[in-house]
């Protein structure tokens, strides 16, 4: 590994080539003595190829060996792809966090839900500060997106200025302001930006995102058409939209319940910071089947298919308050993310079953994205006028259409990034120059485990194949004591030919034991192998699969 002495460097650890996981790392001073500043730590979700976990995080083994040398750790906005790590990862880092009154409140209430997280060490900044730790001055600039005091920074250095962006977008008639503050970033392009680190989701769209306003508008003409109850799932985070949704239920004379312990979370903590001022309060759940049906408006947790958020239950019939039924209309207020598919498509199909009308964005304007499209990223590159452009944010579709803009744009050097590498931000000479170790963490459950762990992989063996478990008592000569006791789950019980799967696994196990001779039959760990090996064997020529099997040999 090349030890570089750039003075001004950038590494991802999460966030490139992906969508979630988002964490950035800025490095001033020779790689002896360097200064880091983390921005963001983000989880993603974890698909079908995790079975059994829930959120994937971050490597931070390279940084927590920096760990004296990092300043802090700076959040641009309160979405579990940027802050969501914090609580599981802040323990091994243990420094300064600094964040905006909203994002701060709702990382609070949300610690205190967690059993046992730690006492974060959480600074409150206001938006449009400004800064410093250490080599790093820090501004914050407001910009647009689908959650409250999103911000993008500026981080001036000896160096040059970078420019890192957030999620953001361009919506000039938002209804929780503010707009992006186009003017202070033309201001600190004027002064010189020698980077831009920005994001990427949308940069495969062509044209301008659309304005939080006409979905507010689109929802009341919704909803005021609509003579039954009125259910609506978005993102819990989307404060935006909850108050478009109150307003135009307001407006019809029907009342908000509020369903899902996220959705809840947020709107106190969006009540706490008077964005949700002059809108009544919401009912809770228990009132939703004393209201009549043309006076509810319910806002629900679950867009994304979660099986345990509340619109999942109501899909399955399980929830024990909220109930649909032929005349009421579902609002998905939301865009599925990628992977999803399958969960959003299962809980559609028992709304529709339920007799509910559904509504999504393929055909009303229901739902906007939170991220810039090309024309709005060409916006931000004539204000901001870097020298270098990094394209952050995305999977590799997006990255390389970003690039290919930002080239055509007239940006004269754009550096194709990749977790782990360290670029060195020299005008003229930017390029990867060190590289630090990345991978991913799991939370399996209660406990955070490295994805490099046997742990995944077993289970992936085990909801392929199933598994077999096999005891036997031998003599200390290696005789047989009784007959094998055998278990298995997940393997068919008969073969194809009718024979009873037991029969073929213990059979197996006798035949072996038959065939050893003596000396290792009275070595336990032979026996192990042994039986282990032929019973596989057995099972794969009667199925086509090779269980996991776990053998136990008592000595008797």
């Amino acid at each position: 590994m090349a030890r570089d002495n750039a003075d001004l460097v950038f590494c991802a650890l999460g966030g490139i080539g992906e969508i979630g996981m988002n964490m950035a790392l800025y490095g001033y001073g020779p790689a002896a003595k360097r200064q880091w500043l983390m921005v963001d730590c983000g989880v993603s979700f974890a698909g079908e190829d995790l079975p059994g976990i829930d959120l994937v995080m971050p490597d931070t083994r390279f940084i927590e060996s920096q760990r004296r040398n990092l300043l802090g750790i700076v959040i641009t906005h309160a979405h579990e792809d940027h802050f969501g790590a914090l609580i599981h990862l802040w323990p091994r880092l243990q420094v300064p966090v600094y964040a905006t009154r909203f994002t701060a409140a709702l990382l609070e209430a949300k610690r205190l839900h967690e059993p046992d997280a730690p006492k974060i060490d959480l600074r409150i900044i206001p938006s449009g500060a400004r800064f410093t730790l250490g080599a790093f001055d820090i501004e914050l600039i407001d910009v647009a997106h689908s959650i409250p005091e999103s911000n993008a920074l500026a981080l001036r250095t000896p160096a040059g200025t970078i420019v890192h962006t957030g999620d953001w977008k361009i919506d000039e008639t938002p209804v929780i302001p503010p707009v992006t503050n186009r003017e202070r970033l033309t201001a600190i392009g004027d002064e010189g930006v020698l980077a831009l680190v920005c994001d990427s989701t949308n940069a495969i769209r062509e044209g301008r995102s659309p304005s939080e306003r006409d979905v507010a508008k689109s929802l009341a003409e919704i909803i005021a058409a609509k003579k039954g109850r009125v259910a609506i799932t978005t993102f819990a985070s989307n404060v935006s939209r909850i108050r478009s949704i109150a307003e135009a239920a307001m407006e019809n004379d029907r009342s908000v319940i509020v369903v899902g312990r996220a959705m809840e979370r947020v709107c106190q903590v969006a009540r706490e910071c008077g964005l949700l001022d002059g809108i009544p309060d919401f009912l809770s759940p228990e009132n939703y089947g004393f209201l009549p049906r043309e006076k509810v408006v319910a806002v629900l947790t679950g867009s994304q298919g979660e099986p345990r958020a509340a619109l999942s239950r109501i899909a399955r019939g399980e929830h024990p308050e909220v109930t649909l039924a032929k005349g009421d209309t579902v609002i998905f207020s939301s865009r599925t993310i990628p992977g999803n598919e399958k969960a959003v498509g299962g809980i559609i199909n028992g709304l529709v079953r339920q007799g509910a009308d559904i509504v999504t964005d393929r055909n009303q304007l229901v739902h906007v994205s939170g991220h810039p499209r090309r024309g709005e990223l060409t916006d931000m590159y004539a204000w901001v006028r870097p020298k270098i452009a990094i394209p952050v944010h995305g999977e590799a579709w997006h990255l390389s259409e970003h690039a290919a803009l930002a080239r055509s744009l007239g940006v004269p050097e754009v550096v194709a990034a990749g977790d782990g590498e360290i670029i060195s931000l020299k005008a003229g000479d930017a390029k990867v120059v060190d590289e630090a170790p990345t991978g991913r963490l799991l939370i399996d459950g209660d406990i955070l485990i490295n994805a490099a762990d046997e742990t995944v992989p077993q289970r992936r063996r085990l909801s392929w194949s199933g598994s077999v478990s096999i005891a036997l008592a031998l003599s200390e000569k290696g005789e047989i004591v009784s007959e094998p006791d055998v278990k298995f789950a997940g393997l068919p019980m008969r073969t194809a030919d009718g024979r009873s799967m037991d029969d073929v696994i213990a059979d197996a196990a006798l035949l072996v034991l038959e065939s050893l001779n003596k000396t290792k039959r009275r070595d336990p760990d032979a026996v192990e192998v042994a039986v282990e090996r032929a019973v596989r064997s057995a099972v794969n020529a009667v199925w086509g699969k090779k269980p996991v099997c776990h053998v136990i040999v008592l000595v008797v």
